[in-house]
């Protein structure tokens, strides 16, 4: 028989061989997962504004429809922006910052910077704005593409870490989100955003129709919450939009 110092020897050699292995491994795959990461980020952000991308197509769509990548202050500044010709897929300040940090910054009041992203098609631009909440069971996500005027909805995305199937998972679904199309930020010049409406947008007044969407059923917090994430992210671009006009 093996005496209990060598098996817990033995126990250790292994343990230590194992955890090596995995290690090697993960700094391996990490590249490739960042890449993949990218790769779905920059699919979201293209079918915002209704520009369909795969994972074999997406870094060459993302480089040949987004225009310029900006990062802004909370005070409406720009901090950084690559022009046409520029960008460099998944490569730029502001497809890399940090919204969830970023919105932490805002939650202290402190200084913050906001992402926006442009398409420009036959000289018209499509804005496209980063989202980033909290759902009931984890984060969740988006993006929202606007025309020039920055009011009106070209398109949404959402995504979730782990809502309820069948009732807040329904987020990333194409019903949920072709809601938003042609759906209005802004009311008469007075930052409006869009709100996700327990019982319908039948439930508002004619003239909020076009400011909210139907909730879905049985979906009460998830619908909430996506709610306060388009209000909470939206509002940071409102001093941006106004230096503009």
């Amino acid at each position: 028989m093996y005496s209990n110092s060598y098996i817990f020897r033995y126990a250790s050699v292994m343990v230590i061989i194992v955890a090596a292995i995995l290690s090697s491994a993960a700094m391996f795959l990490k590249p490739l997962q960042e890449k993949n990461e990218a790769i779905d980020k920059m699919k979201g952000i293209l079918a915002s504004a209704n520009i369909k991308a795969t994972s074999g197509n997406a870094i060459e769509l993302y480089k040949t429809n987004i225009t310029e990548e900006i990062v802004i202050t909370n005070s409406g500044e720009i901090v950084e922006a690559s022009k046409s010709g520029e960008v460099e897929p998944g490569k730029s300040l502001a497809f890399n910052l940090d919204l969830k940090k970023e919105l932490y910054k805002k939650s202290k009041n402190l200084e913050f910077n906001i992402p926006l992203l442009v398409v420009e098609s036959n000289g018209i631009k499509t804005y496209i704005i980063p989202l980033r909440g909290t759902g009931l069971w984890g984060p969740i996500w988006g993006n929202i593409a606007v025309k020039d005027n920055f009011s009106t909805v070209v398109g949404v995305t959402f995504g979730h870490k782990g809502e309820t199937p069948g009732l807040g998972a329904e987020i990333d679904t194409k019903i949920f989100q072709s809601q938003f199309v042609s759906k209005e930020i802004f009311n008469d010049g007075k930052f409006q955003s869009v709100k996700v409406v327990k019982g319908g947008i039948v439930t508002l007044p004619a003239n909020m129709h076009i400011h909210g969407v139907d909730a879905i059923s049985g979906g009460t917090i998830t619908s909430d919450a996506v709610s306060e994430m388009l209000a909470n992210c939206l509002e940071n671009y409102v001093p941006y939009i106004n230096k503009r006009n």
